[in-house]
């Protein structure tokens, strides 16, 4: 008769218990059932016969990771071999890879069925009683710990492919839309009691709100504004319409109160539409970032809806051509098919200039063929590792090439051929993004090498300064007893000494002077000679 083992794996380690009386066990599977919520009794079924502890959190996960895919880790192995008998044993698990794994390693007969996962389940319902040290509350935190980091690691969030934010800037950018162009014919409604030839002078909405805000009150606009309205209407002749609108306009008065709510709410607008712009702008790069074949296929904005509408850049790869060539019109398919009727050729690349460009009776060959090449673009935009546009080009030109055939006839290169081409481009510039990243790297260790010989001669210098300045203070030590050490120590009768060496001094130089006035300037006279004969010299 088999032993029965079952091996649990927790947040905090491996467990294995042993099930007594294996075969009354199974056969009485609703008393295994019952004893479950019962402590005692489960002690009776189960018994402990070791645990190993994890030695950290990113031990836990790594092991954790390796059990999820049904690997078997050196740890795992090692704990089983230890303490599982040699004899005829059958050992238990929740996870069927993992079992499959164990067997091959390690010659185990491994079950997941039968009694094995209510064992289990009495197992975790009473683990932390049946591990001496633990308790409910620290077995909670390490499982919570556990999962955080395990669902981080699943994730696997790459900043540099992040195809969320282009999902949620999309989906600003078309929300942004609806809002300046409510806000636009709001203005429009508003400032044409005021002024209401501008509408007609001025259709865009932008350029609207910017003459309402600098026109203000129209009976205040003179021909010394039409250089400002020139700026951003780029039109001399509208600009002189506007001011000689002004001055016949039907409008009626407005308070300045009004004009400043106005003038308030244009400003706004004027706000919108240029954060606008900048969304767009922001769009563009990150598409560029992410998908950057795609983008340059049907553009950045069309790409971007159909990652949105698919949910991820991983979904889009994975849809066929047919699907993605339908991808936004599934409420005209579902139509189609519901009445019999003709489904819809194009979905959401109908916005791409390639179909615009088309005839119509050419207009859904060439959204299949565009599907088909936007299909192969988002798959190597997915799994390529380096991020190139080379093959977006390339698929781009095939497109141009397939208009041209169905509009003049002229036969257009094979993709073979096509292909081989762009993937030699690609290696070429495969091979120069590695040489510039080697230089990087290169350049970047030359630094840091150049920042450690500056650390450690600034250090070395250190370390000599201050044997030097001791030296020098030892030195002017030992000079200082001779000069400051008598003036410090003067008594007073040496000081009464050197007052008299000074009077002395001084009674010499003023004999000196007088003998000088007597015999004549001629001293002086000397010293100015001395000089010139020096600016000589130097000149």
């Amino acid at each position: 008769m088999s032993n029965l083992y079952v091996l649990y794996e927790h947040a905090a380690g491996y467990a294995l218990f042993k099930v007594r009386e294996f075969e009354e066990a199974g056969a009485f599977l609703p008393q295994v059932e019952q004893s479950v919520t019962d402590l005692s009794r489960f002690n009776s079924v189960v018994k402990l016969m070791g645990f190993s502890p994890f030695k950290s959190a990113a031990h836990a996960l790594e092991n954790m990771n390796a059990v999820s895919e049904g690997v078997l880790t050196d740890d795992l192995r090692l704990f089983l071999e230890t303490n599982l008998p040699k004899d005829d044993v059958v050992l238990g698990v929740i996870e069927p890879n993992l079992g499959a794994a164990i067997n091959e390693m390690v010659n185990i007969n491994c079950q997941h069925t039968g009694v094995v996962p209510e064992v289990v389940r009495g197992i975790r319902c009473h683990f932390a009683s049946m591990i001496k040290g633990f308790t409910p509350q620290s077995a909670s935190v390490a499982q919570l710990g556990l999962g955080h980091s395990y669902s981080r690691a699943k994730v696997k969030f790459n900043v540099h492919r992040a195809d969320n934010m282009i999902i949620q800037s999309i989906a600003l950018l078309d929300q942004l839309d609806k809002d300046i162009n409510t806000f636009a014919m709001r203005i429009r409604e508003w400032y044409s009691y005021h002024f209401p030839e501008l509408v007609k002078i001025v259709p865009d909405n932008y350029a609207y709100a910017r003459c309402a805000q600098m026109i203000g009150d129209r009976k205040q606009l003179t021909a010394e504004k039409i250089p400002e309205l020139e700026e951003f209407l780029m039109d001399s002749s509208r600009a002189v319409a506007i001011v000689d609108a002004a001055k016949m306009s039907m409008g009626m008065d407005i308070s300045p109160i009004d004009l400043i709510n106005i003038e308030r709410f244009a400003k706004r607008v004027i706000g919108l539409a240029e954060y606008r712009l900048e969304l767009a702008e922001y769009l563009k790069s990150k598409m560029h970032q992410v998908a950057p074949n795609l983008a340059t296929l049907i553009g950045e904005q069309v790409g971007a809806r159909l990652i949105s509408h698919a949910g991820s850049l991983t979904n889009l790869a994975k849809y066929p051509a047919s699907t993605v060539q339908i991808l936004g019109a599934e409420k005209a398919l579902f139509r189609a098919l519901k009445t019999r009727g003709n489904t819809p050729k194009y979905g959401l690349i109908f916005h791409s200039t390639f179909i615009g460009r088309a005839g119509a009776k050419n207009k859904g060959r060439i959204s299949r063929y565009l599907a088909n090449k936007c299909s192969i673009a988002t798959r190597i935009d997915c799994f390529n590792e380096a991020q190139t546009d080379v093959f977006g080009k390339a698929l781009r030109d095939q497109v141009e090439e397939r208009l041209k055939f169905y509009e003049d006839g002229e036969l257009p290169r094979k993709n073979v051929d096509v292909m081989c081409e762009a993937v030699k481009e690609a290696e070429e510039v495969f091979k120069s993004l590695s040489k510039k990243k080697k230089k990087k790297k290169k350049r970047e260790s030359e630094a840091g090498l150049n920042g450690t010989l500056e650390t450690t001669h600034d250090e070395s210098v250190a370390a000599e300064t201050p044997g030097k300045k001791k030296k020098k203070q030892e030195m002017e030590g030992e000079e200082e007893p001779v000069e400051n050490g008598v003036e410090a120590e003067e008594t007073p009768g040496k000081k009464k000494k050197k007052k008299k060496r000074v009077e002395e001094a001084d009674e010499s130089n003023i004999a000196d002077e007088s003998m000088q006035q007597e015999m004549g300037v001629d001293e002086p006279v000397k010293k100015k000679k001395k000089k010139k004969k020096s600016a000589e010299n130097e000149d």
